[in-house]
């Protein structure tokens, strides 16, 4: 079955339906990483978007529920250049297609991802449809296309009750603001008693439940629309706990700080970032899913100073709280299906946590 990508400055391409053959609009990006499709679909920090992959064939390896990101995937759609229809790895359970059409997914492929890929980095992220009607009105597509909006997606992925995990070690509140679950494992494979609680959650509650660590997780959308969960972040850095805060979570407490943020041109979205950590000046290789930073200047340096920066762009990648326990990064430590480089950082926060008792 024929299907159309239309994007909202009026290119469209033409392509072949997988998944579900229905209608969708969502915000378009770009995923530059070679491996790691699964996790991609089901990282919610993709809630709201359709997602082109900009490695040719995808789907070669299968689906392995084991790797998922979360319970279900979030993306609105998948666009690919080639679809594997045949996957060969001894993991594998479904193929991309099944795991598509089973989550009532849209997507199109056969199309020129690098030419769209080209276009959205010169032009920026921007919205589209993608539609299996061939009598489609490209006018009327393009007006209901530039209406769509994103709006608060932090609400529709954060648990709506918290989740416990056990462990004999300390005891890390996380603010589920669209959280992956290997940021979750990352803390239970050293010991940690989790607690996930819904991104709104009084400040109160949580600090009432006595936790050594705060984690502050990704997420979906623009940073400033969070502003409940921005205010009980305030109360957070308040306390003596020591916070960690990844992705979405890096932007939100430097906006509680009276920081800033803005929508970059089309954002940082793959396996390959490096980023440089400013006090020991080595490099690391990170993955990265975020169309919003933090605005450099905006930091109060008596309260802030950066400890990441982007090697390609010079973006702010890390932030340091002075005089707190409290520690951000953009990119994810946590990362799978890689690189890990900066899984340390984790450690990092358990030796927070060992000072601060």
């Amino acid at each position: 079955m024929k299907a159309f990508l239309i994007l909202e400055d009026g290119h469209v391409f033409e392509g072949k339906s997988i998944g579900v053959p229905q209608e969708i609009i969502s915000e378009i990006v770009f995923n530059t990483s070679m491996t790691g499709y699964l996790e991609v679909l089901t990282d919610p920090s993709y809630a709201g978007q359709a997602v082109c992959m900009t490695y040719p064939l995808i789907g070669n390896y299968g689906i392995c529920f084991e790797d998922m990101e979360a319970e279900r995937p979030w993306q609105s759609g998948f666009i690919v250049r080639e679809l594997c229809k045949n996957p060969s790895n001894f993991r594998s359970e479904i193929s991309i297609n099944e795991f598509l059409v089973k989550n009532n997914i849209s997507g199109i492929e056969g199309i020129d991802t690098r030419a769209l890929t080209k276009i959205l980095r010169n032009q920026g992220t921007m919205k589209g449809m993608i539609t299996t009607n061939e009598n489609f009105d490209k006018d009327e597509c393009i007006n209901r296309i530039k209406a769509w909006k994103m709006g608060h997606v932090v609400l529709d992925v954060t648990c709506k009750e918290k989740q416990f995990y056990p462990g004999v070690g300390y005891k890390v509140a996380v603010i589920d603001l669209g959280v992956k679950k290997n940021i979750v494992k990352s803390l239970v494979k050293r010991g940690c008693q989790v607690t996930v609680y819904p991104a709104e959650t009084p400040a109160e509650e949580i600090i009432a439940d006595a936790p050594d660590g705060i984690m502050l997780t990704n997420g979906p959308g623009d940073p400033k629309s969070c502003q409940v969960t921005i205010q009980e972040i305030k109360k957070l850095f308040a306390t003596d706990i020591p916070i960690f805060a990844i992705c979405l979570g890096h932007q939100l407490l430097a906006l509680a700080n009276g920081g800033d943020t803005e929508k970059m041109k089309y954002g940082h979205r793959g396996a390959n970032h490096p980023v440089k950590d400013l006090k020991t000046g080595k490099v690391y290789i990170s993955t990265q899913n975020h169309g919003y930073m933090v605005k450099e200047e905006s930091l109060d340096r008596k309260v802030a100073e950066v400890s990441f920066i982007n090697v390609n762009d010079g973006t702010v990648e890390g932030v340091h709280y002075l005089g707190k326990n409290v520690q951000t990064v953009q990119f994810h430590p946590e990362a799978c299906a890689g690189p890990l480089d900066t899984d340390f950082l984790f450690d990092t926060f358990m030796n927070m946590m060992e000072v601060s008792k």
